[in-house]
């Protein structure tokens, strides 16, 4: 039996990350050693489910990498997956030092990354490929750019996730005076949201879009969804990936059929969305998939998964003591 073992870096509460990662290795006859990093590990749900856990500094830190390498060197990871935005870059950063010891981080190159965290750049590539996008500016402190089309308008944090900063603006008289970080306004969109979840595999193929309509969400993650199949997602995912020729492995967009103007892409996560365990019940296993391509077995990787998948998520607890 084959032996792999994994990485989630930035656990928190991903179990049903991890879980997934279990079902699929099962599945495919894999024994899987699941490792888990947080800054508290003892507070952390999935390092709790992991089989084993460890502290690391906070992404931020330069010696953040430096704690992750030495897990993956004493512990021989196969595969190290991130699970938050912030850490994206700097292991892109070091993706050599992993290779070196035998160890693939799911994460693309440096260049995509910077697209992908800055909201401003990701409308302009993706327009430039001719997907579309809000129209999207950036503000800063006191003053706003020319070609501002109209109100209100999305005010954001241009590296933000998580729905961390956002606020709606009727007009000029509510923006504020001084930011403390680069921020854009982007025009407001009405209409139904969903998530396109994408697997591109290593020779840069699009294998999989699922879309899940977000019914519910709660602090920037669908908490309830379901999944639908209609061409346009599939299109925009084919546009997304045509604006980032670079990008591997699972990615997932936000768009919103805005009901004036049609389908708008706002942002890109180049990593595992928080719902993907709904595109993974609905036959779309990229888990499984990436343990495929890091154990060199032949890809299963389909886009015939299930329509009308209803995910309702809800809070559990970890007991110990």
């Amino acid at each position: 039996m084959k032996h792999l073992t994994l990485l989630i870096s930035s656990a928190g509460r991903r179990v049903g990350l991890i879980d997934c990662f279990r079902q699929s290795a099962a599945s495919m006859g894999v024994s899987l050693e699941v490792l888990a990093c947080d800054l508290e590990p003892g507070l952390s749900a999935a390092c709790n489910a992991a089989d084993r856990a460890f502290a690391v500094p906070a992404y931020g830190d330069p010696a953040f990498v430096d704690a992750l390498i030495d897990i993956v060197r004493e512990h021989g990871v196969d595969l190290v997956v991130p699970t938050i935005d912030p850490e994206l870059a700097p292991l892109a950063a070091a993706i050599d030092r992993f290779s070196a010891l035998g160890a693939r981080v799911h994460v693309s190159p440096s260049c995509v990354i910077e697209v992908a965290r800055d909201k401003l750049r990701t409308a302009e590539v993706l327009e430039q490929a001719g997907v579309p996008v809000p129209w999207t500016r950036p503000f800063g402190n006191g003053h706003l750019m020319d070609g501002l089309s109209g109100w209100p308008a999305f005010l954001k944090p241009s590296a933000g996730s998580a729905s961390r900063g956002i606020r709606i603006v009727e007009g000029p008289a509510e923006l504020p005076e001084a930011v403390d970080e680069p921020m854009v306004l982007q025009q407001f969109l009405v209409g139904p949201e969903f998530t396109v979840n994408m697997f591109i595999d290593q020779g840069g193929v699009l294998r999989s879009a699922v879309a899940h309509r977000r019914l519910r969400v709660r602090a920037g993650e669908v908490e309830k969804g379901r999944t639908e199949r209609d061409p346009i997602f599939r299109e925009l995912a084919e546009g997304v990936a045509r604006a980032l020729p670079e990008a591997r492995g699972v990615l997932c967009f936000q768009v919103i059929l805005d009901a004036a103007t049609g389908p708008r892409v706002f942002e890109i996560n180049a990593r595992f969305g928080g719902g993907y365990p709904l595109a993974h019940h609905a036959g779309a296993e990229y888990a499984r998939w990436l343990l495929e391509e890091v154990a060199a077995l032949p890809s299963t990787a389909h886009d015939d998964w299930r329509a009308g998948v209803l995910m309702l998520r809800y809070d559990a607890a970890i007991f110990e003591g």
